[in-house]
């Protein structure tokens, strides 16, 4: 997962994230092919330097689980009939889950991958196509059912109970944003604002001082007695990516806030009054996924 921009938007050389210009020469190199030993091209192989992945929920969650499984760690309270910001929400697919079952009052999805927030548009219209679908089915099939398996009344308490989502273009939202750069002058305030699988991302493209921008943001954006939901990867996590860019390796190497010490950031820096861990493994998640989950309350 990554947090999002538009290319317009991209921060110029020398600024936000070192080296930005140079950041999709590895996706470029291989382009064009080898002359020797004939015209073979070679295969470019795509990088994801912001952890864009395009299947990235297809190999986080087990196929033999159909919900995120981290939705089932979160309490409704911090979402039902609030207004909510998924940054980094990739293909939309938790943004959208969230207001399908707690029922938010808006949620806003960014990411800096484009494509990405296309792909999480078009997911939003996919389901909401299928849902009104499956509500048409359900009517079609009760109204078909003899009286004495169900009375109207009961039948129209269920459909509505089960499809208050039924519209959801007027709840979720995407854009594409690079949030440690952008927002700065952003009036909008949320009650419950997600990081999840995004800060080591961040921390590796934009180093210590962006990591403590992302959560300086958050904290400003935050309403008062507002929720951050946080899923921080681990160290030996970075180690693994540190060579996705030659930026992501001077950050790697430079990096002196470690993610053990981003609690008491956020409590002791920033001013969250409190956190608590959710979720210490995440049931339906394939291994390397099952990360903690903090949720600090300002």
């Amino acid at each position: 997962m990554a947090t999002a921009t538009a290319a317009e938007d991209a921060p110029p050389a020398g600024k936000g994230a070192k080296g930005e210009p140079n950041r999709k020469r590895s996706n470029e190199q291989g382009e064009g092919g080898s002359r020797g030993g004939g015209e073979q091209k070679r295969k470019k192989k795509e990088v994801f330097i912001y952890g864009n992945y395009r299947n990235y929920y297809g190999y986080r969650i087990d196929r033999n689980v159909g919900e995120d499984p981290r939705l089932e760690a979160f309490n409704k309270q911090w979402f039902e009939n609030k207004d909510c910001l998924d940054i980094g929400c990739n293909q939309g697919l938790v943004t959208i889950g969230l207001a399908m079952k707690f029922k938010c009052r808006r949620i806003l999805g960014v990411d800096i991958d484009s494509g990405l927030i296309e792909t999480a548009k078009w997911n939003l219209r996919r389901i909401t196509r299928q849902d009104k679908v499956a509500t048409k089915n359900a009517k079609a099939q009760e109204s078909s059912n003899s009286p004495s398996q169900s009375s109207p009344g009961e039948v129209a308490s269920e459909l509505s109970n089960g499809n208050e989502h039924h519209d959801l273009f007027k709840i979720v939202s995407f854009r594409r944003e690079n949030f440690v750069e952008s927002l700065d002058g952003c009036s909008e305030r949320y009650d419950t604002i997600l990081c999840l699988s995004v800060t080591k991302w961040i921390h590796l493209n934009w180093g210590d001082e962006g990591l403590v921008t992302l959560f300086v943001k958050i904290w400003r954006l935050l309403k008062p007695g507002g929720v951050f939901i946080m899923e921080p990867q681990p160290w030996t996590s970075y180690k693994r990516n540190r060579l996705v860019s030659e930026v992501a390796k001077e950050n790697f190497n430079t990096i002196c806030l470690y993610p053990e010490k981003f609690r008491e950031i956020l409590l002791d820096k920033v001013g969250f009054r409190s956190v608590e861990l959710i979720m210490d493994k995440l049931v339906g998640a394939v291994t390397g996924f099952d990360r903690p989950i903090e949720v600090y309350h300002k």
